[in-house]
């Protein structure tokens, strides 16, 4: 059996924008093990959401699939019709977006949205489908649901909003949870509670989640396996502690940097300079005209993958015997040293 639920090989995604061709993804590898958390991190603009829209074939009109592969359970969906699409979304993939105010509909009752999805399975009636909903949003925490279950959206929180989109995903029993920035509009106190919520639902329910997230603090809690993305490509691929404790690309480590932490005094690390500009795509390392150690190999070819261990790959000619050593930051290095010391 095959032991990933998951498949992208060669993804190749554009846009047609005012007559250019924005190049979005560009050669995306990745697999996504059964019953494990793949996130992708990387800035705005990477690519993290075209990959999990790509999945889904919920592209915009304007979006072209110029190339690649994407397999869910062994089985190709580039290519697959919409009424085979339609088949598997939500009965076997499901999508949780960043803001719950524009999933839901403002005028339709909150327990009626997720009988919708239940009522899938014609064989379900109105009085079971009520029954198994309700079931559900005490699942993922929705107090008194009985009682909520004819309830519009506005009489509801943000966290309890983004608490009645998971019941929603959840309410086919998908086997694969796509979750696109989940707790991006949330406070940390509720951040903390959903993703505890995930966690849960995880383990109970046997899912496998693609993770998206610009938030390191929130990866570092719900990933098994981390791709970093940038500028449409994978740049470093590994298990979450290995991205953590030994990151190698330069970017990797520059992300990581940048982050604020909330243990130390030490001010975080800024990245200088923009992502390019995907009408015209650097031929080489994309992060080589913001990394200060690029050498010139890094503007004239883009790297393959270096294997670090057995899971954990990055494409950076930094990693070539040849090369000179790479430097982490200051900063990173006290920062991983105080976490192995934990």
């Amino acid at each position: 059996m095959n032991e990933n639920i998951l498949e992208i090989n060669d993804l190749s995604v554009s846009f047609s924008v005012s007559g250019a061709r924005v190049n979005a993804l560009r050669g995306v590898s990745l697999s996504l093990r059964h019953g494990e958390t793949l996130a992708l991190v990387g800035e705005s603009g990477s690519g993290k959401s075209v990959t999990s829209r790509a999945v889904l074939g919920i592209l915009p009109k304007n979006a072209r699939v110029d190339g690649g592969s994407i397999k869910f359970c062994g089985n190709e969906l580039i290519g697959a019709t919409e009424k085979e699409l339609c088949a598997l979304r939500g009965r076997q993939m499901a999508m949780i977006f960043q803001d719950p105010t524009s999933a839901l509909d403002p005028i339709v009752r909150v327990g009626r949205q997720i009988s919708e999805v239940i009522r899938l399975d014609k064989s379900v009636g109105a009085p079971e489908a009520r029954r198994r909903a309700v079931a559900l949003m005490g699942e993922v925490g929705i107090p008194d649901p009985d009682e909520r279950y004819d309830r519009y959206p506005f009489e509801f929180s943000g966290g309890m909003r983004q608490r009645i989109v998971i019941a929603i995903a959840l309410a086919a029993s998908p086997r694969l949870l796509i979750c696109d920035e989940p707790t991006t509009a949330l406070d940390v106190s509720v951040q903390a509670r959903l993703l505890d919520l995930f966690e849960k639902l995880k383990k109970e329910r046997d899912l496998s989640m693609l993770f998206i997230s610009h938030d390191l603090g929130v990866v570092a809690r719900v990933a098994d396996s981390i791709a970093v993305m940038y500028a449409g490509k994978i740049l470093e691929y590994g298990r979450s502690e290995e991205i953590f404790y030994t990151p190698a690309h330069p970017y990797t480590r520059a992300l990581l940097a940048s982050v604020p932490d909330p243990d130390g005094d030490e001010r975080p690390r800024a990245i200088e300079g923009a992502p390019p500009d995907m009408r015209h795509p650097p031929v080489g390392d994309p992060f080589a005209v913001r990394n200060p150690d690029a050498m010139l190999v890094d503007y004239e070819l883009f790297p393959p993958f270096f294997k670090l261990s057995p899971t954990h790959f990055a494409a950076s000619w930094s990693l070539h015997p040849c090369a000179p050593p790479s430097e982490m930051p200051d900063v990173l290095k006290r920062r991983i040293e105080k976490r192995r010391k934990r």
